[in-house]
């Protein structure tokens, strides 16, 4: 998409400051709902993300239920006052989709098998909106389920990368920069966005999504980027998880 944007300048440098390896500031925090079973509050940039987590439970109605495994059940929801232009209330095609592979990427690391006929339901509700709320939500929901005792082969973690152009003085585009964690105008003007979730631990790609075009080696810098923007995700989201348990042990 054309603008008149200039998204990264000549030093390399975004309209934010950061270099093309530089995450946005980032805050977790762990069990902050108290009738949920875990749950997580997550600042990314502008995005504010709560997640929680219910259950296992029974799931209901029966018919839905699996014999052999839990099912996962994640719903996620922009508020209607998230973004600039008030959202109709509600789900619409985006956010079924979103919550569609966020629940298939959670069922790869959940141990499924330990909770036959039950449901785990995991809601994502975006406060507010900048860009890459898929990741934040996932992001967030990995500390809630860990949260919440659910046991995992590992705890999810989501991160985006994508190509931003710039232009000279006489407005024509001089090529794509790969960069890590698209901000705003970045994810509205930009030429791609390679959203992805992993496991820290054993390096499965949970989920890969990719709006827009980039060559080959375009894409394989990107994955690195955005693997390697999961692994520093992952830090923090240990630390909020170890912040909040040794809180619980001093009080006790």
């Amino acid at each position: 998409m054309e603008s008149d944007i200039k998204l990264i300048d000549d030093d390399g440098k975004r309209l934010d400051g950061r270099k093309a390896d530089e995450l946005r500031e980032i805050k977790i925090e762990a069990g902050v709902l108290h009738r949920a079973e875990g749950s997580c509050y997550l600042e990314w940039g502008g995005n504010k993300v709560v997640a929680a987590v219910y259950g296992p439970r029974e799931a209901i109605p029966r018919h839905t239920q699996n014999p052999l495994k839990a099912v996962i059940k994640a719903k996620y929801n922009m508020a209607a006052f998230s973004v600039d232009d008030r959202k109709r209330p509600g789900p619409d095609r985006r956010s079924r989709e979103i919550s569609k592979v966020i629940s298939e990427a959670l069922d790869k690391v959940i141990l499924t098998e330990n909770f036959p006929r039950a449901s785990i339901d995991v809601n994502i509700e975006v406060l507010e909106a900048e860009a890459g709320t898929r990741c934040a939500g996932l992001t967030a929901a990995g500390v809630a389920l860990a949260d919440a005792g659910i046991p995992m082969k590992d705890i999810p973690v989501a991160c985006a990368a994508g190509k931003i152009g710039s232009k000279n003085n006489d407005g024509k585009k001089t090529g794509g920069h790969v960069v890590v964690d698209l901000g705003k105008e970045e994810d509205n003007f930009g030429d791609a966005d390679l959203p992805i979730a992993i496991s820290p631990r054993t390096g499965e790609i949970l989920l890969l999504q990719m709006d827009g075009h980039l060559t080959l080696e375009e894409f394989d810098k990107a994955l690195e980027l955005a693997i390697k923007g999961c692994h520093i995700v992952s830090k923090l989201q240990k630390e909020a998880l170890v912040k909040k348990y040794q809180a619980d042990v001093e009080v006790d």
